[in-house]
């Protein structure tokens, strides 16, 4: 079991940047993949981006060239760099983290970029 607990997010102006943090209770060494999702009101939760053990990112469409994935395992942090933010990028911003058959969430952080 691990407990993953966010951090960084807030209100922003359209253009502006922040930078989220997904703190984990124990060593995220053997997470197969790390990453950040983002459930908008009405919407399914979507990828934002991820990071595999190996370093591997992969990010969603809308957030590519934006967006970046980092990934400390000495620290067990995953932090999500966020830049020139859209009205569209306002969200709640889950952690996640996968050891195969195991998924784990963390509770959220609401992300609000005003036009």
């Amino acid at each position: 079991q691990v407990q993953l607990v966010e951090s960084g997010g807030g209100l922003v102006q359209a253009g502006g940047s922040l930078r989220l943090s997904c703190a984990a209770s124990r060593s995220i060494f053997s997470m197969n993949s790390m990453g950040w999702y983002r459930q908008a009101p009405g919407k399914q939760r979507e990828l934002v981006a991820s990071i595999s053990s190996g370093g591997t990112t992969n990010y969603g469409d809308s957030v590519k060239g934006r967006f970046s994935i980092s990934r400390d395992n000495a620290k067990n942090t995953v932090d999500l760099q966020m830049n020139s933010l859209k009205p569209e990028d306002t969200a709640v911003y889950y952690c996640n983290a996968r050891r195969f058959p195991d998924n784990y969430w963390g509770q959220g952080t609401q992300v609000t970029v005003s036009s």
